[in-house]
């Protein structure tokens, strides 16, 4: 029996939401006296399969098809199937993300299991399985025992710490039987959004509102993204208005994120944008009505026009910068 999670990967490479499932279900996996087994799918090289094993993996199941370098739900959920069969597993882990959001559902409906989605804390043990996850657009918290034999849950990205150790997963090949309804959809192009930071990813997020009049002002708000190492995001009406790409939107019909720092520029904080960055650890909001209903969620609240606010919000962040370097 083991604790089953599923590492994600980007051409090849891990990233930090990636190790920080793997450290989840190393916890879980701890108290429940099992092992961690990661699923790899697609191609990726061993030494980086190797590294899983820093995170708290013992083994890494490697499904080594070209064809799943491309994400495909139905050969995704497939692949894991094979591997909790397996390996006996009676916990799935897998990221609330685009993947896991679409793998997860299905995996548990062809496991007869029961699901959390979008879990923000371990579970607790004392009294069943309970995971407790966000509700209500991030406004409350709920508390789901999970009684099944075995047990999905997805986890919110970037809610908990990562911390590297040390030794190395040992890799074992796992071949799974697809056929042609498993890659029944084919992916003909793949354009992907280039950028120093990912947002999805990124610990500091820089955003910006309808407050900054016009794209003209954008500027310095990346002049402060760059000072700072951080991702740019926008609002729903700015994406809508075509001042900035639709992919930095951020909100309940946009992107969740959780950055350790979300400052927010010009944004009124109507609940639709609220739910997809309430569950940043610390936002800043610069507006200049005072009444905007954003600073009642604000941990740091500056009244101020954002064009006189930001740049001097960049110097000062340069200054400290250079005073440290």
């Amino acid at each position: 029996m083991s604790v089953i999670v599923l590492a994600e990967h980007t051409q090849g490479s891990f990233r930090k939401k990636t190790f920080e499932a793997v450290q989840y279900a190393a916890a879980i996996a701890k108290n429940l006296n099992t092992a961690v087994t990661a699923v790899a799918l697609g191609s990726v090289a061993d030494g980086e399969l190797q590294a899983l094993g820093q995170y708290g993996a013992t083994k890494v199941l490697h499904v080594a098809d070209a064809k799943l370098d491309n994400f495909n739900s139905r050969a995704y959920s497939k692949a894991l199937m094979a591997a909790v069969q397996k390996e006996d597993a009676k916990v799935v882990i897998a990221l609330h993300d685009v993947s896991g959001k679409a793998v997860a559902p299905r995996l548990a409906a062809n496991l007869n299991a029961g699901m959390v989605a979008g879990a923000v804390g371990y579970p607790d043990l004392s009294n069943g399985f309970v995971i407790k996850k966000a509700v209500f657009s991030g406004k409350a918290f709920a508390f789901v025992d999970i009684s099944s034999d075995i047990k999905v849950v997805t986890l919110m990205p970037n809610t908990f710490a990562v911390t590297k150790g040390e030794g190395a997963a040992s890799i074992e090949k796992l071949d799974v039987a697809f056929d042609e309804k498993d890659f029944g959809i084919t992916v003909k192009e793949v354009n992907k959004v280039t950028g120093a930071v990912p947002l999805t990813e990124a610990e500091l997020v820089v955003s910006g509102g309808r407050g900054m009049k016009g794209p003209e002002n954008w500027h310095v708000l990346e002049d402060l993204a760059s000072a700072l190492g951080a991702a740019l995001a926008c609002s729903r009406p700015v994406a809508d208005s075509h001042w900035r790409p639709h992919h930095e939107h951020v909100g309940q019909t946009g992107g969740t994120i959780r950055p350790n720092l979300y400052i927010a520029v010009g944004i009124s904080g109507a609940i639709q944008h609220l739910a997809g960055v309430n569950g940043s650890k610390t936002i800043v909001v610069i507006n200049k009505d005072p009444e905007a209903p954003f600073f009642k969620a604000a941990d740091y609240g500056i009244v101020g026009d954002a064009m006189e606010v930001i740049p001097r919000l960049t110097e000062a962040v340069k200054k400290f910068k250079e005073g440290h370097n």
